[in-house]
């Protein structure tokens, strides 16, 4: 990277390569451990911890009156009332991780006063680093990066992440992702949603959502939007939305076409459209009855069926397939 960036971000890029070579090195082992669920998870948990432990020995070195908030420890390291506070992801993307699928990053960033102004992000596997200063532009290795110009939802590739936790509104998400993948050219799920926001920003893709999403998800990678020329925010497109747990980013546009089909889903909606998503929820598979029966039957039905709409179908489609574990994929 060149010499002339903000110390501080110096410093988290080097901590993100020190985490990162721990992290490249678990990866040539984890084929070892892949024996059992119990092994697999605790190497793992090991790897987070290890790689964590070396981000906050680097930062605390440099900084030792900042704060730290980190996936593994929470904010039992570091100064507690600092208004300078790292927030950290050592590898987000575990899952990927453990199945050697090539999607997982280093996040890491500072807030100062509760406002981002250094971010990184650190793919291991390709050696790309994300990074920005607030005010500074965003940068992958040397070179600048912006959001893409696409303006039209129709010709944009979008990223997303799946909810995977018992609990999570698997069937709301599928509508939300209907709607989405019906008005656009693709959806891809890679699963880090703090490499989601680098490739947003790098222009990579042009848009992505997620909800359930912790701070040190989405942190850095916000920043790197913001700096690009993107808008991040939740699902209503209220900026302010780091403890939110939802989290859509694009260019303007895009951001605005997407807050346009997802506002509806957001736990800020208002009461009209909550109650809306809940009657197409109860809808979708009574649509999709009566459509194939109107399909099957010889004589022509006594009144016109509306289409089921791509939603509907998936709703159905999901509601009739065997229970999956409740287990992450």
């Amino acid at each position: 990277m060149s010499s002339n960036l903000h110390p501080m971000l110096n410093v988290a890029i080097k901590a993100a390569r020190a985490a990162g070579a721990i992290i490249n090195r678990a990866a040539l082992d984890v084929e070892a451990v892949r024996v059992s669920v119990k092994q697999t998870n605790d190497f793992v948990t090991e790897i987070d911890q290890a790689a964590e432990a070396a981000i906050i020995e680097t930062l605390l070195t440099a900084y030792p009156g900042h704060g730290i908030l980190a996936e593994e420890s929470g904010s039992e390291h570091g100064a507690k009332d600092s208004d300078f506070v790292w927030i950290i992801d050592p590898l987000d993307g575990t899952t990927n991780f453990i199945h050697g699928f090539p999607v997982y990053c280093v996040s890491i960033a500072l807030a100062v006063k509760g406002k981002v102004e250094q971010a990184v992000v650190y793919d291991p596997t390709r050696n790309d680093i994300f990074c920005a200063t607030k005010g500074r532009g965003a940068y992958m290795n040397d070179r600048r990066i912006r959001v893409a110009k696409r303006t039209r939802l129709q010709e944009c590739l979008i990223s997303t992440g799946f909810p995977y936790r018992p609990g999570d509104k698997l069937k709301t998400y599928l509508n939300m992702l209907g709607e989405v993948m019906s008005q656009c050219a693709g959806v891809r799920r890679p699963g880090a949603a703090a490499l989601d926001l680098a490739y947003v920003a790098a222009g990579f893709s042009d848009g992505f959502f997620e909800s359930n999403l912790k701070p040190w998800d989405v942190a850095a990678g916000s920043l790197l939007v913001t700096e690009a020329g993107g808008l991040i925010g939740n699902f209503t497109g209220e900026a302010d939305f780091m403890d939110h747990g939802e989290c859509v980013a694009g260019n303007p546009r895009i951001y605005g076409q997407l807050v346009g089909t997802l506002g509806k889903y957001s736990k800020f909606a208002g009461a009209g459209d909550k109650a809306a998503v809940r009657q197409a929820l109860k809808d979708a598979p009574a649509a999709e009855d009566s459509a194939e029966n109107g399909e099957d039957a010889a004589a022509p039905a006594p009144a016109p069926v509306e289409k089921p709409t791509l939603k509907a179908k998936r709703i159905k489609a999901a509601d009739s397939a065997p229970k999956a574990p409740d287990a992450p994929f």
